[in-house]
């Protein structure tokens, strides 16, 4: 949610930064709520100071032999009227947070407006491959090699899904051991969070109530719960209604868990197989920082993302996303970006983003700074380390070889039994 003190001070500045999101906003009617709820305490405060004042005069009435009576009704008449008073003020308030709930994230200044066109491309690793002999595509090379079977999924669950099965379910898990390990290397903590989470969740995190159609929902269960879309969205409410000690800080989280998303992708050919589908799994990763150490976080996350694709001797790039393509909780993104050379294209691995303050206002996640002593929103920010449905396919496709084998990358093969090479069936 956004500090209502920045659109008051400054409400033109605002409205254009929320534009180049594509967000159009008129803050006439929230400043004329906020105009409203001034006079609304300026009132209320007016009649208690006045309801104050006669009911210190009773004892000198009483003393002078005064009838005290008409002092009574006025304080009841005045406490009547105060309580209508604070009824609408708490209708103002609640129109404001309505109004400002849908509002996204301001990007940050030198982000470019606009989508996924005014992406810009920071750091290049490798170059696209090109192959001495006919390449298979990923779809083509899990199933010849015995890694994936499409078919049996599809009849136990549809469009957009697989079954990994034999030394594919291993690569898979490999990746997964091998994640783990560098970043409990690194000193992050290993959290595993439930899979079913509350609409609170969904709401600090900033899905809802806008995006509420994009999870998996369950029907028939109150109060509403729905199928986490990420991990992100149960770690950035493990502190939700907390206030933490400066000295806890930062808070440096990863976790596994298969992530369940509405948006399966089309036949496409750059969507085929594994490069979208309902459930994928991810480890992700997530800090709780102060202001000061937000930055510093970000270039943290990023790095460790790097780091994770440079291991596996892939080619990758990453991007900064225009103002348009980042989601709308976070006010900056990095992608990571994976190399597939069956249709010469690069996909997103992972996204690093930071929310700045705007998820704990919402969460209520704050610390107390050790110097001032005042209570402080706290700053969140989360990055994939990593998604593997496109590290996988980008991995077969990059690591293949003239026979039909692919060459498993040197960091995986100790959770590969040591095998160098996934060899086709026979």
């Amino acid at each position: 949610m956004l500090d209502q003190k920045l659109i008051i001070e400054n409400p033109e500045l605002i409205a254009s930064k929320l534009a180049k999101k594509g967000c159009v906003v008129d803050f006439k009617p929230f400043l004329a709520l906020v105009d409203k709820r001034r006079a609304l305490l300026v009132k209320v405060e007016d009649a208690k100071k006045m309801r104050n004042e006669l009911s210190a005069s009773v004892p000198q009435v009483k003393k002078a032999g005064g009838d005290v009576n008409a002092i009574f009704a006025k304080v009841k008449e005045i406490m009547a009227g105060v309580a209508r008073d604070e009824e609408e003020l708490a209708k103002v308030e609640e129109d404001i947070k309505n109004f400002l709930l849908p509002l996204p994230n301001l990007p940050d200044d030198d982000l470019l407006p606009g989508g996924k066109e005014n992406n810009k491309v920071i750091h290049q690793f490798g170059e696209p491959q090109k192959f001495d002999f006919k390449a298979k595509d990923h779809v083509e090379l899990c199933e010849s090699l015995g890694l994936i079977d499409y078919g049996r999924a599809a009849k136990m669950s549809g469009h957009g899904t697989w079954v990994y099965t034999g030394l594919g379910a291993q690569l898979e898990w490999a990746l997964l051991n091998y994640f783990i390990a560098t970043h409990l290397k690194d000193g992050y903590t290993f959290i595993l969070p439930p899979h079913i989470l509350n609409y609170e969740s969904g709401f600090v995190a900033g899905q809802f109530p806008k995006f509420i159609d994009d999870v998996f929902s369950l029907e028939g269960v109150s109060p509403r719960k729905f199928i986490l879309p990420t991990a992100e969205t149960a770690l950035v409410n493990f502190y939700r209604d907390e206030i933490l000690s400066e000295d806890d800080l930062p808070k440096k989280f990863f976790a596994y868990t298969p992530c369940y998303r509405k948006e399966a992708g089309a036949y496409r050919t750059e969507e085929r197989g594994m490069i979208r589908g309902y459930q994928f799994n991810k480890i992700e990763m997530f800090q709780y920082t102060t202001e000061e150490g937000d930055q510093p976080a970000f270039e943290e996350l990023v790095n460790k993302a790097i780091e994770l694709v440079k291991g596996l001797g892939l080619t990758f790039r990453v991007s900064k996303l225009a103002a348009e393509d980042i989601s709308a909780s976070m006010a900056r993104t990095y992608d990571i970006e994976v190399y597939i050379p069956s249709v010469g294209i690069y996909k997103e691995v992972s996204s690093v983003s930071t929310a700045h303050d705007y998820q704990a206002r919402r969460g209520m996640i704050r610390y107390r700074d050790k110097a001032t002593g005042k209570v402080k929103f706290a700053r969140t920010l989360n990055g994939s380390g990593l998604a593997t449905s496109r590290i996988f396919p980008a991995l077969v496709e990059q690591m293949q070889q003239p026979d039909g084998s692919i060459k498993i990358p040197e960091v995986l093969r100790p959770y590969m039994g040591g095998l160098e090479y996934i060899k086709p069936q026979k």
